[in-house]
């Protein structure tokens, strides 16, 4: 059974400790994630931007994927099907479809307009029992074509949003999508004290969360961030381990071209990512 991410969050918060939100792309991707999870007794989000959603056939497809594995692999820590970066139209689309938790992304639109929308799509979610998640500033790099120059969030912004109900916040505070680069300038921690006094304490979430420092995240933590998104470093290790197997000739022994051996070496390597971050987010135990 999924469940919304409030209570998980909350319990973070509380608790000093982050959540993971690790993005699946496919079911090697959610059965890896969950296994690790399951086996440190950790929380979990599982983030599906719109462009994997399409990937796997559509939402619906991903909804009924998750809760059937959850069930068949006796998963018993806390799961919430998150959607990631959502439009709004995208929102209403995973409400349908079963997820149990949806983020709107209207860091691009004016804030009155980021603002109206984002109230409709909480009373929407909360009477359909979902959590949501709202983005002010902006992230940087690419997210599903939608590029981000790293904003640094506006408190006042902040605070618009975060009253309109909304369960957990993204605010920007120089945190990019994917690999950062060498002249990347740190996390703006006073950036996040300001948000995080701006929100009322609400739970807040830090994406981009590969390759940022293991001490920046732990005083990310400190700050207020009870949700953590990785996506980027799974990609990369399972891209590894794929092709250390190939490169070793693997696939040309036996029936080592058979895709449930080409990708276990992958879906090994994203499981033991999982472990790692979990570790670092000081959430094992915590389911």
């Amino acid at each position: 059974m999924l469940v919304n991410a409030t209570e998980m969050l909350l319990k973070a918060r509380d608790g000093h400790y982050g959540v993971p939100q690790f993005n699946i792309n496919n079911l090697e991707w959610t059965k890896s994630i969950l296994q690790a999870c399951e086996e440190m007794k950790s929380p979990v989000i599982l983030g599906v931007s719109e462009g994997a959603g399409k990937y796997m056939t559509g939402y619906k497809t991903v909804a009924a994927m998750v809760k059937a594995m959850v069930e068949e692999m006796g998963i018993t820590v806390p799961v919430a099907l998150h959607l990631d970066h959502g439009s709004y139209e995208g929102c209403k689309a995973c409400v349908e479809a079963g997820f149990s938790s949806i983020m709107f992304d209207g860091s691009h639109y004016p804030i009155e307009e980021n603002v109206a929308k984002t109230k409709e799509l909480v009373a929407l979610a909360h009477a359909n029992g979902m959590s949501i998640e709202a983005e002010v500033g902006s992230i940087g790099g690419v997210e599903d074509g939608v590029v981000g120059s790293g904003e640094i969030a506006d408190p006042e912004e902040c605070a618009k949003i975060a009253a309109l109900g909304v369960d957990f916040l993204a605010a920007g505070i120089g945190n990019i999508h994917g690999v950062y680069p060498e002249n990347w300038k740190g996390l703006d921690f006073a950036a996040r004290g300001r948000g995080h006094k701006a929100t009322n304490n609400i739970p807040l979430v830090l994406h981009g969360g590969t390759g940022i420092p293991d001490e920046m995240i732990a005083k990310a933590i400190s700050l207020g961030v009870s949700k953590i998104n990785i996506n980027t470093e799974c990609q990369l290790v399972f891209a590894e381990a794929t092709r250390k197997y190939i490169e070793a000739g693997k696939d040309q022994q036996g029936k080592g071209f058979d895709p449930r051996k080409l990708l276990a070496p992958g879906a090994k390597a994203i499981s033991a990512k999982c472990v790692e971050k979990i570790n670092l987010f000081g959430c094992a135990g915590k389911g």
